[in-house]
């Protein structure tokens, strides 16, 4: 497998990736969707929404296999057999969060978990933030589902707007707190 070229593009490319599964060429159309990880009902329904749209087109799903709006989008995957990327920010043996490992072993058996922690590094959150610049590294475009203010997901779209990728946000509640970084990034 060749290092994914689109990655190879942003100004802080990892030196050196951590696959389990293998990246195919047509994971070069991909779309990062990411979100808040306490999503509402709302933010759970257009989630599978967009996923089972694009995964319609055969674009591949980027996300960070994190609680709610990413674990949302990969199952959403699975469920329509379709292509997804999980990026990490641990090691491949130690996945986070830890309920998600049975899914990760899911997407690696037809698509891709990848990181650039080494093996034994755990969920340290200085490791998320260089996360979300791969996740928006890998993709043509980041959506933002359900974003608060100071979100994860903010990080991906500012690393996506440095790279220049497409960056889109679903407009949710105006006065629930889990829409506002969202709400921010279309304003």
């Amino acid at each position: 497998m060749e290092y994914p070229s689109r990655l190879r593009e942003i100004y802080d490319p990892p030196p050196v990736l951590y696959m389990a599964g293998e990246h195919q060429p047509e994971d070069e159309r991909a779309v990062a969707i990411v979100g808040t990880r306490i999503t509402s009902s709302y933010g759970r329904r257009m989630a599978k929404k967009f996923r089972e749209a694009l995964c319609a087109y055969g674009i591949t799903i980027v996300s960070g296999l994190a609680r709610g709006v990413d674990s949302v989008a990969h199952q959403t995957v699975l469920d329509n057999q379709g292509r997804t990327i999980a990026v990490l920010g641990s090691g491949l043996d130690r996945p986070y969060p830890y309920e998600n490992r049975g899914m990760m072993r899911a997407i690696s058996e037809n698509g891709v978990v990848m990181t650039e922690q080494p093996f034994e590094t755990g969920p340290d959150a200085v490791n998320f933030p260089q996360r979300n610049r791969i996740i928006s590294g890998l993709s043509l475009a980041i959506l933002v589902i359900e974003a608060s203010e100071r979100s994860g997901s903010l990080i991906a779209a500012r690393c996506g707007l440095e790279q220049g990728r497409e960056v889109m946000a679903v407009t949710g509640r105006i006065l629930a707190g889990r829409n506002r970084g969202a709400h921010a990034l279309l304003r």
